[in-house]
C-alpha cells in the first residue's frame, strides 16, 4: 500500500461574489466531486463589483469550464470588447486606442512594427500606429464579429473580452458550482479558529454559532482580508506612491452609445470609466483623495454621463499594492483579498483567474508541501509586479501639467525595471519584456505611442531592409482591413443576433 499523503478531503471557501464563485467553479470543475467544497457568504455583506470589464484570457477560463459563450453573454447582459480607448491621458484633446490583437499583419521576417516605426520617424506615413489596428477599425466603426480562424486573413488579427455584470456572473457561476456539489452556507465569519501546534486554520465560525471546519482555505473576503490578514497577518504592501489613486465613485446610467470597447478618460484628479453593458453602461471616477474630495468627484462623474443616473454614485477606498504572502500556512487569498491593481486596463477578474488556475495546478494534499506554496507565491508576485509597471507607465508617461496629479505623476520616481523598458523603447524602439508577461508587445506599443514616448530611431534591422516594399504592404493592409470591417455587423445587432439578454424588471 502507498503511504503517500491522502488528497484533500475538505476545502473552504469564506467570500462570494465573483473571486468566490469563480473559485467554486473552478475547483468543482478540477476536482470532480472528490473533495467537499463549501463556501460561506453573507447576503449582508455587499460585494466590490469593478470586474465589469475584462481582457481576453477570460474566454479561454469560460471555455474551460464548458460555459457556451452566447448564454454566458445572454445571462450576465454582456456586451463584446475590443480594447479600451484612452482619453486626455498623454496630454488633453488627445486619444489613442489600446487593442486586443497585433498591429498590421506580418509580411517580413523583421515585426510589422518595426517597419512602420522606420516610415513613420522618415515621414513617409501619416497618423499614428492605430490606423494599422484591426481592433481599432471594428470599435470606430461599431463593428463586431468573431475572430476568422484562417491565419491569412486580417479577421484573424484581433482578439475580444467581454463587458458584463458582475453581480450577475457571480450569480451565473454559483449555479455552475451547486450544480456540481458546492454547498453554500449562508452566514457571517466571527472568529477563525488556528490550532495550536502549527498555526494552521482549523474552521471559522459563523454568527448564527455554525462552525466550519476544513483542511484548506480559501480567503475571498474582499479587502479586509479575514483569514490571510486578519488570522494570518501575511503583511501587504503598499504602492500607493506610484498609482496614487486610492478611492472610487461607481454610478450606473441609462446605456448610451453601445460601444464594443471600454473608454477611460483622465481627469483632473484620476480618470473616469465607461463600461457599455446590454441593459445600462457602468460608469467611475477612480481617484486621489488627496486632490479632490468624495462629493466633488461624484459631481464630476454624475455631470460625465451618457445619460440619467440609476442609482446614486457609490463610494469605494482601497489601497493599490499586494499581499506580501498570498499562501500563508493552509490558505489561500484570491481576489482583493490578494491585492488590487485598481481597473485601469481591467486586470481584476484576470488576477483572480490566474490566482485559481496557479492554485489548482499547485494544489497541494493533506501533507501541505512548503515547496507548493513557495512556489505559488514567487509565480504570483511577480505577476503583481508585471501588472503594476505596466499601469504605472499610464501615469508616469504624460505631458499634462494642469493639475496637482499629473505634475506628481510626471515627476514621480519609478520603478527600475520599468525604466529599463522605457530606455530601451525610447532609444532603439525595442521592446523588451518577461515571457511571462500578461501585456505583450501590441500593450505596450499602444502606450509608449499613444502616450507620446517616441523612440529616437527605429530598430537596426528594419533601417536595413531596404528592398522591402513597405509602402505598397501598408497600403495592402489598410485597404484589407477597411474592406473587412465593411462586411461586418454593428456590436448591436451581432448581439440582437446571437446573445441578446431578457429585459430586466424595473
Amino acid at each position: 500500500m502507498s503511504d503517500a499523503p491522502a488528497p484533500l478531503k475538505s476545502i473552504v471557501i469564506v467570500g462570494g461574489g465573483s473571486a468566490g464563485w469563480m473559485t467554486a467553479a473552478a475547483l468543482a470543475q478540477a476536482v470532480g466531486g472528490t473533495c467537499a467544497i463549501t463556501l460561506v457568504e453573507s447576503e449582508a455583506i455587499g460585494t466590490v463589483g469593478v470586474g465589469e470589464a475584462t481582457i481576453p484570457p477570460i474566454r479561454h477560463f469560460n471555455q474551460r469550464l464548458g460555459i457556451d459563450e452566447a448564454t454566458f453573454v445572454r445571462e450576465t447582459q454582456g456586451s463584446f470588447k475590443l480594447g479600451i480607448e484612452f482619453v486626455d491621458w498623454g496630454r488633453k484633446d488627445h486619444r489613442y486606442f489600446h487593442p486586443f490583437g497585433q498591429y498590421g499583419a506580418e509580411f517580413d521576417t523583421v515585426p510589422f512594427y518595426h517597419h512602420w516605426m522606420r516610415e513613420h520617424l522618415a515621414g513617409r506615413t501619416e497618423g499614428p500606429i492605430d490606423d494599422f489596428s484591426m481592433c481599432w477599425a471594428m470599435a470606430k466603426a461599431g463593428k463586431f464579429a468573431h475572430p476568422s480562424p484562417d491565419r491569412r486573413l486580417i479577421q484573424s488579427t484581433f482578439d475580444y473580452a467581454y463587458h458584463f455584470d458582475a453581480g450577475l456572473y457571480a450569480a451565473f457561476l454559483r449555479r455552475y458550482a451547486e450544480a456540481r456539489g458546492v454547498k453554500r452556507v449562508e452566514g457571517k465569519v466571527v472568529d477563525v479558529a488556528l490550532r495550536g501546534e502549527d498555526g494552521f486554520i482549523e474552521a471559522v465560525t459563523l454568527d448564527n454559532g455554525t462552525r466550519i471546519a476544513g483542511e484548506f482555505f480559501i480567503d475571498c473576503s474582499g479587502f479586509r482580508g479575514l483569514l490571510i490578514e486578519e488570522a494570518l497577518h501575511a503583511g501587504y504592501d503598499n504602492w500607493q506612491h506610484w498609482l496614487p489613486c486610492d478611492r472610487a465613485v461607481a454610478v450606473p446610467c441609462e446605456r448610451g452609445e453601445f460601444t464594443p470597447y471600454t473608454r477611460s478618460t483622465a481627469r483632473e484628479a484620476g480618470w473616469q470609466w465607461r463600461i457599455p453593458l446590454q441593459h445600462r453602461t457602468g460608469n467611475g471616477y477612480v481617484h486621489c483623495s488627496q486632490f479632490i474630495s468624495e462629493d466633488e468627484a461624484a459631481t464630476t462623474l454624475l455631470q460625465g454621463l451618457d445619460g440619467k443616473a440609476m442609482a446614486d454614485p457609490r463610494p469605494l477606498r482601497f489601497v493599490t499594492g499586494k499581499r506580501r504572502e498570498f499562501w500563508k500556512r493552509n490558505c489561500v487569498a484570491i481576489g482583493l483579498s490578494a491585492g488590487f491593481m485598481e481597473p485601469l486596463e481591467s486586470t481584476s477578474l484576470h488576477l483572480i483567474q490566474y490566482g485559481i488556475l496557479r492554485l489548482i495546478a499547485l494544489l497541494p494534499d493533506s501533507a501541505m508541501s512548503p515547496l507548493l506554496l513557495r512556489e505559488y507565491n514567487a509565480q504570483t508576485a511577480r505577476e503583481y509586479e508585471l501588472i503594476r509597471d505596466f499601469l504605472i507607465l499610464h501615469y508616469k508617461a504624460t505631458e499634462r501639467q494642469d493639475s496637482e496629479l499629473w505634475r506628481y505623476c510626471a515627476a514621480m520616481p519609478i520603478p527600475d525595471s520599468l525604466q529599463y523598458k522605457i530606455d530601451h523603447f525610447r532609444t532603439n524602439g525595442m521592446l523588451v519584456a518577461d515571457g511571462q508577461e500578461l501585456f505583450a508587445n501590441p500593450s505596450w506599443i499602444a502606450v509608449y505611442l499613444g502616450q507620446g514616448i517616441t523612440p529616437a530611431r527605429a530598430p537596426a534591422l528594419a533601417r536595413m531592409r531596404e528592398g522591402v516594399p513597405v509602402a505598397e504592404r501598408l497600403a495592402q493592409i489598410r485597404k484589407a482591413m477597411d474592406e473587412a470591417v465593411a462586411t461586418m455587423p454593428s456590436h448591436g445587432e451581432f448581439i440582437a443576433r446571437h446573445c441578446a439578454a431578457p429585459v430586466l424588471a424595473a
